[in-house]
């Protein structure tokens, strides 16, 4: 059943990370396929697509709170790949993790440095 929202949640997806799609379907298709549905409708096609941030803040913006939030790991790989895939540099990444030692904790900053450390590009 696709509809408006369904449709620009995809566009919103495909844009920024193909693969994350299928991750996120496939992870959701055989126990709660609606799941996947809600995330593209409402996360993607309604929060994702508002005007005001440029998809390159966005992102950042979603690699900051899945650092902070400490326990979405697969979620923040599929991030920071998303985040290179529209722009954002390591040092943009790199920053963006640090930050959330100040307000999440040196635990998940630490895990989320971790994380990037196998996705970045070194310099």
């Amino acid at each position: 059943m696709e509809n408006e929202r369904y449709r620009r949640g995809i566009e919103a997806l495909r844009r920024v990370n193909e693969e994350g799609i299928t991750n996120l379907i496939q992870s959701m298709d055989a126990v709660a396929p609606d799941l996947a549905r809600y995330v593209i409708e409402f996360a993607y096609g309604d929060i994702y697509t508002r005007p005001g941030l440029h998809t390159k803040q966005r992102e950042l913006c979603i690699v900051a709170a899945l650092t902070a939030l400490g326990n979405r790991e697969d979620q923040l790989r599929d991030h920071i790949q998303a985040a290179l895939n529209v722009g954002c540099t390591r040092q943009e990444l790199v920053e963006t993790i640090l930050m959330m030692a100040v307000y999440a904790g040196f635990p998940v900053a630490i895990k989320g440095m971790q994380i990037a450390r196998e996705m970045l590009p070194h310099e």
